[in-house]
């Protein structure tokens, strides 16, 4: 059983009247060889490793903790300290979701454990907005690894088509991808059609087409961290366009080509090598030369 495109999910779907989160299962039965409850099981030890980074990443900082470039600290739990004792412009659960995102990358920052979704610089988002969804809505653990498995079956299309890497597409490719698969399994999770799923996943795309990566000093702190808070957002945002049934003019599959033709024409400067963009202002070359001793 091959899926090569977002067409192979729904045609799967609507042939075997099923939901993408089926569609994962049963294609990771038959690539890998493996049954249907090691893949739930795995999924759930997916979902405690991602919970689990959220929760070290609310914690303030300590010597396990410490970010590796010195850049940042502490932003999830302030950003949770913030929404619950003020009115946050978001709202509580926009707010609590990018708290949960830049906790996840707090954690990464500092060598942490985290679940690379699809990447280690975007690991924040998909478990945000699982998270976050969970809470609102009083889902079960169950329906989160129905999220993960929409996801992950999202995640797989993009990278055979496009890209998952911000040094080959730049950031489009990583927080870019990392929405979309959120926004997918936001809108399984909410009880969506798998249409619906991937429009959202496309809207998702679209709202960051030509997002450049550009590290400062080439980690993965600034900006990405602040960026996996505008994935989650963007991630949640589409979720609630297509379930009031907003839909996408331009099909999965055409927007991920457009995608990788869009990655490709981005220069080098802007592919994860820190020579364009925020990493090229005179501020962060400052705070490379610092971090590598080469004043």
């Amino acid at each position: 059983m091959m899926i090569k495109s977002g067409a192979d999910i729904l045609n799967m779907c609507k042939e075997e009247n099923i939901k993408i989160s089926e569609v994962a299962i049963r294609y990771e039965m038959k690539m890998n060889d493996v049954n249907k409850e090691y893949i739930i099981h795995k999924m759930h030890h997916v979902f405690l490793e991602m919970k689990k980074s959220i929760e070290n990443g609310m914690k303030k900082t300590d010597s396990q903790y410490e970010i590796r470039g010195k850049m940042f600290n502490d932003y999830g739990l302030m950003m949770d300290e913030y929404s619950a004792n003020n009115k946050p412009f978001l709202g509580q659960i926009s707010a609590r979701a990018v708290a949960y995102a830049v906790s996840v990358m707090e954690v990464n920052c500092s060598m942490g454990k985290v679940v690379a979704s699809p990447t280690a610089g975007s690991c924040g988002v998909l478990p945000a907005a699982i998270m976050s969804c969970m809470e609102t809505h009083n889902l079960s653990d169950d329906k989160a690894v129905e999220g993960l498995l929409t996801a992950g079956m999202v995640g797989a299309v993009i990278g055979r088509n496009a890209s998952l890497s911000g040094a080959r597409g730049g950031c489009q490719a990583e927080i870019g991808s990392a929405a979309a698969m959120a926004a997918a399994a936001i809108v399984e999770m909410a009880g969506g059609t798998p249409k619906m799923a991937l429009d959202a996943a496309s809207i998702t795309i679209k709202n960051i087409m030509g997002l450049v990566c550009d590290p400062v000093a080439g980690l993965v702190e600034i900006p990405c961290v602040k960026r996996n808070g505008l994935g989650v957002l963007n991630a949640l945002m589409c979720a609630d366009m297509v379930l009031a049934g907003i839909v996408s003019i331009i099909p999965f599959d055409e927007v991920i080509a457009a995608m990788d033709k869009v990655g490709r024409q981005l220069p080098s400067s802007l592919r994860e090598t820190s020579e364009g963009g925020i990493a090229d202002t005179p501020t962060a070359r400052k705070i490379e030369y610092k971090i590598f001793d080469k004043l």
